[in-house]
């Protein structure tokens, strides 16, 4: 199987960084779609709503961004049966071309991680039978339990030639409360980024990249820029662009020289640029869509 890192680096010459997040929320869908279900149980109609809802946004951002992320946690809140649409929202991405991105977040002891890692990329397996899960290109992953709840994660991802994303330096407001903290000189970040690039050395792909990855938020774009700099061959997923305030010209900091290195995510800005009554929601999702392409472009 081809390196995740070159994967994603022949999406992006292709597509351009832009990456979809899916992150539905039922206030926020439009109005038709939340009515075609609205006969059914609650948490069975929230879920069938965001499958509904996920699938026309995929078929509508497809011709203009080749990687997708969809957040765990807002199929989760609609139950099991969310959890099944969420499997069916990666495989449908998967189907129609898309890297696909995971955005779970996870982190945890090693024999959980592992647990973690399989159902992520691999599957499980019973009498040397594999089901998949989730099938995902990319997992989001918290580091802050250390290597040994961070190797699971590297060691399944490399097996399956997949890949994983390293919080480094978030987008939300009060990351720095710990993430800034000064330790031996540097900020606690900055000890997280050294550690993501030695477990991405060894993954480095034609493309000049390798498969651990970091998250560095765009609404902290002097970090960013610094840590373009300190990850030459690392691939940065880029959140914070669009509704959390992070501009065009922010995030461009994260590319490297040949306009790869980077993938930067617009979720609300590209999924929900409408009113729930808006009839012409599509139109909007499209323009958005083809909006944050041109701006994002290299």
């Amino acid at each position: 199987m081809t390196p995740f890192a070159d994967r994603l680096a022949n999406v992006v010459r292709r597509k351009g960084p832009l990456c979809v997040g899916i992150d539905p929320r039922w206030d926020m869908l439009p109005a038709p779609v939340r009515a075609r279900w609205c006969e059914y149980a609650p948490a069975d109609r929230v879920a069938f709503a965001y499958d509904d809802f996920a699938t026309r946004v995929l078929e509508l951002v497809r011709p203009y961004a080749g990687v997708v992320k969809p957040q765990a946690a807002f199929f989760e809140q609609a139950g099991p049966v969310g959890l099944t649409v969420l499997q069916r929202v990666m495989r449908k991405a998967k189907e129609m071309g898309f890297v696909t991105i995971l955005d779970a977040k996870r982190g945890d002891i090693a024999s959980t991680a592992a647990a973690y890692a399989e159902a992520a990329f691999t599957g499980f397996t019973t009498y040397d039978e594999t089901t998949p899960v989730w099938d995902a290109d990319a997992l989001t992953i918290n580091p802050y339990l250390g290597r040994d709840a961070v190797e699971p994660f590297l060691q399944v991802a490399k097996a399956a030639g997949r890949g994983v994303f390293v919080l480094v330096r978030t987008s939300n407001a009060g990351a720095g409360l710990f993430q800034d903290l000064v330790c031996d000189g540097k900020p606690v970040y900055r000890h997280v980024a050294a550690a993501v690039a030695e477990w991405n050395a060894p993954t480095v792909g034609a493309c000049g990249l390798g498969d651990v990855g970091a998250v560095v938020g765009a609404t902290h774009p002097a970090e960013l820029r610094e840590l373009r700099e300190a990850l030459p061959g690392v691939w940065l997923l880029v959140p914070g662009y669009g509704a959390q305030g992070g501009t065009a010209a922010d995030v461009k900091a994260a590319y490297s020289p040949d306009g790869l290195g980077a993938v930067v995510n617009s979720s609300r800005g590209v999924t929900f640029p409408f009113h729930p009554d808006d009839s012409h929601w599509e139109a909007k999702v499209l323009a958005a869509v083809q909006q944050a392409t041109a701006e994002l472009k290299p």
